[in-house]
């Protein structure tokens, strides 16, 4: 069953809080997506927001954020293609970008959680609003708001959250229900116009009677998250026919095309993803009459939260994007929609590790798959990072036989055979270092120089740090033997 073009929307997410593209980069994005069957995308700024005042101090420090005629010429490059722009700016958990800062740090519910806002402050409301305010006012056509509440770990566990608690009749439940109510109605009352989605986890463990009875019904749309190629359809068919029949009756999917795998997966399997989307077909279709879904946001995260490490860049996952997006539009992934992913990219191969690397040119001539060079020199890179004879070096029979932890401590080697070891390693050293500068000189161009630092720091040093050490200690048991100057 197809998820009609027509009648639901397919929102790409953009994940800016790690790995920003540049905005030229960015621009090749849009178009792409909007040429794969998106019609909007769901931008989750975080840090990279140009915000002002006294939120200044919100705005990313390793590199600039957006500048506010950098946003708007987004906006206005996407409405030329059609595209929606919706604004996830998170309310309640996963805050991190803001409450990291230490003149926030008495807004957190328990000083150990860097992401869940105390409820209880007001000072509290007045900064989400705030934050709100800033986004609302730089986004002059805004229909549509995406206030996040997702995963607010630790509520309740806050001194004032406790004595909130010890009222008969309160809890955890109706402590969340009560702050996303208040600031809902907050958006709706200075904002009539706007819409307001929120992610749904928190509501998944309510009863009918307790979401039927908040009053929230009526104010939010339900975004239903659920990212895994095994999604259970039964479970999540239950899951937004409950929120129906609680009067929460405009509903919203969303599934993943990168960034969900694990938190560190550097290349995503499209096939993983595809298989995701296969699922939400199945509920699209399984739900009652009457039951249906404005859209899907296809999610593609970019770190798990604000403070881990990266997930796939942009460039290794549009392979996936693609085959998620003609799934929706297919209604399948067979032969048909997989040449259809294949012809718009221009490439041999769905699966971004499969791919036929074409010989050198210019990051200039990607106009069908905008970051393909980079694309392509990250796969070779990390095949290299992962390959067994690097990996595993300190186990290959000449180093555990001839340059072990007992030689090196005693400086008392064989060189004849360490100083073999020591050519085999420092050969692998200059190969890698190789593919490295490529990789850097080409994500330089599509990514600020924070991002390229930071996932080789994250990639490449792990891998070479115990290369180059062992290169060291041999030089100096050979030395040490006076066989060496």
């Amino acid at each position: 069953m197809k998820l009609n073009v027509r009648r639901r929307k397919k929102l790409v997410h953009l994940d800016l809080k790690g790995a920003p593209p540049r905005a030229e980069y960015l621009y090749k994005l849009i178009e792409l997506f909007s040429q794969l069957g998106a019609d909007g995308l769901l931008v989750e700024y975080e840090d990279m927001f140009p915000y002002e005042g006294e939120l200044k101090l919100l705005q990313a420090t390793t590199h600039p954020a957006y500048s506010q005629e950098e946003v708007l010429s987004m906006q206005n490059f996407a409405k030329s293609m059609g595209m929606e722009i919706i604004p996830l700016v998170q309310t309640f958990g996963h805050m991190e970008f803001v409450l990291k800062h230490r003149s926030l740090w008495s807004l957190r519910e328990v000083p150990y959680c860097v992401g869940t806002l105390n409820p209880h402050k007001e000072e509290s409301v007045r900064l989400v609003m705030e934050m709100l305010r800033q986004v609302v006012k730089l986004h002059p056509d805004l229909n549509t708001l995406h206030i996040g509440a997702d995963e607010v770990y630790t509520l309740g566990e806050g001194d004032e959250s406790k004595l909130w608690l010890a009222t008969p009749g309160h809890t955890v439940e109706k402590l969340f229900l009560s702050h996303v109510t208040k600031l809902a109605r907050a958006i709706r009352e200075e904002w009539p116009h706007i819409s307001i989605i929120m992610w749904d986890d928190m509501m998944r463990g309510m009863s009918h009677d307790t979401l039927k009875a908040s009053h929230l019904v009526g104010l939010v749309q339900p975004m239903l998250w659920n990212y895994t190629p095994d999604l259970d359809v039964e479970i999540t068919v239950s899951l937004l026919e409950k929120y129906h029949s609680a009067g929460m009756t405009d509903l919203w999917a969303a599934s993943s095309f990168k960034g969900s795998t694990s938190v560190y997966t550097c290349v995503p399997s499209t096939l993983r993803h595809v298989d995701n989307h296969l699922q939400w077909l199945k509920v699209a279709a399984s739900l009652s009459a009457g039951v249906t879904l404005k859209g899907i946001a296809v999610t593609g995260w970019q770190r798990y939260d604000h403070l881990s490490v990266l997930c796939e860049l942009m460039p290794v996952a549009l392979p996936s994007l693609a085959s998620c997006l003609q799934t929706l539009s297919f209604g399948h992934f067979n032969a048909e929609a997989r040449a259809a992913v294949t012809e718009r990219l221009g490439v041999t191969s769905v699966e971004m590790e499969e791919i036929e690397r074409l010989p050198y040119r210019s990051s200039a001539d990607d106009s069908l798959f905008p970051g393909r060079r980079l694309a392509e020199l990250i796969v070779e890179l990390s095949t290299s990072l992962n390959s067994d004879d690097i990996r595993f070096f300190e186990s290959d029979m000449f180093v555990r036989g001839w340059f072990s932890p007992y030689h090196r401590r005693r400086k008392l080697v064989t060189p004849l055979i360490t100083m073999q070891v020591h050519s085999k390693a420092l050969g692998i050293l200059t190969t890698l270092q190789q593919k490295v500068d490529a990789m850097r000189e080409e994500m330089m161009c599509l990514f600020p120089d924070a991002t390229v630092q930071e996932w080789i720091e994250e990639h490449v040093h792990p891998v070479m740090a115990p290369l180059r050490r062992i290169t060291e200690e041999i030089r100096a048991c050979v030395k040490e033997m006076q066989l060496c100057s």
